[in-house]
């Protein structure tokens, strides 16, 4: 079984029950894997035998930093432009198939937990030069510069490649693989792969300015979200709003696993202008 849960496409029977577990509230929305049907998916300009799954996007009372994609791409498909912002970063996280990223250095096969990051500005494209379907999540933000502090450059790298770091006290129940220096100031959003154990939990509830997207790749837990808790599983994708409340308890049978955005690094925005200080 791949440790990536996929989105089930497809479309429920008409006998199917109507209720669900979907959740949109002013502090934290739930969006569980069945959502993710054929019905609602999305077609982007300049990409080809591709469709994507719009997780998240900047919406008053919603996600204000990034948007989140969870794109399936045919055999051949692809986009030769692939990023309509030039002042967008963006991060690639690849769970089935395959896909060649071209940078400026090359191009470059990434397979399932294969990581990317593309700064703002950088020209990539990506394609499927495989048989089959590939899929990746892309994660989106537009950067914030800061005078003084030369802005990232592209890598890439994977899953396999980066330990897990335990948090301390949990023996290792709860661990997160970093892809970016947490003490690198050039990067202004993270994005990480937290993993629990059966029976490890986050033991107080987090209250923090960094706001989240959570993408369960594996596994099932009951989270802490403001006032309630919720049940989650693979496939179920979380927003949290800046300060929401949040704590998790992964009671098993396997592990539990998410990958999930918070923007970092930066002094938090004055006034609605979007410019820092203004």
């Amino acid at each position: 079984m791949s440790p990536y849960a996929p989105p089930p496409g497809g479309l429920p029977a008409q006998t199917a029950l109507l209720t669900g577990r979907a959740v949109f509230t002013e502090a934290y929305a739930v969006i569980p894997h069945a959502c993710m049907s054929d019905i609602v998916t999305s077609a982007l300009p300049h990409w080809e035998g591709t469709r994507a799954w719009v997780l998240a996007r900047p919406l008053s009372g919603f996600a204000e930093t990034f948007a989140h994609y969870l794109m399936e791409v045919a055999a051949h498909g692809g986009s030769l432009r692939p990023e309509p912002d030039a002042a967008a970063e963006g991060v690639i996280f690849v769970t089935a198939g395959a896909i060649w990223l071209h940078l400026r250095t090359g191009e470059e096969e990434l397979g399932p937990g294969g990581y990317a990051y593309l700064p703002a500005g950088t020209p990539w494209q990506v394609r499927n030069g495989g048989a089959g379907i590939a899929r990746f999540h892309w994660i989106r933000k537009r950067y914030e510069a800061v005078e003084g502090i030369a802005p990232p450059a592209p890598f890439t790298t994977s899953e396999a490649a980066v330990a897990p770091v335990p948090m301390p006290g949990t023996e290792g129940r709860w661990a997160t693989a970093r892809f970016v220096d947490p003490a690198d100031l050039a990067h202004d959003m993270h994005v990480n792969i937290v993993s629990f154990r059966p029976g490890g939990l986050i033991p107080f509830e987090e209250t923090h300015v960094m706001e989240h997207g959570l993408f369960v790749l594996e596994g099932k837990a009951v989270y802490r979200l403001n006032r309630d808790w919720v049940e989650v599983e693979a496939g179920d994708f979380m927003w949290l709003r800046a300060f929401c409340p949040q704590a998790c308890y992964a009671g098993g049978p396997g592990r539990f696993r998410y990958l999930l955005y918070k923007d970092v690094n930066r002094h938090p925005r004055l006034g609605g202008s979007g410019v820092p200080g203004r």
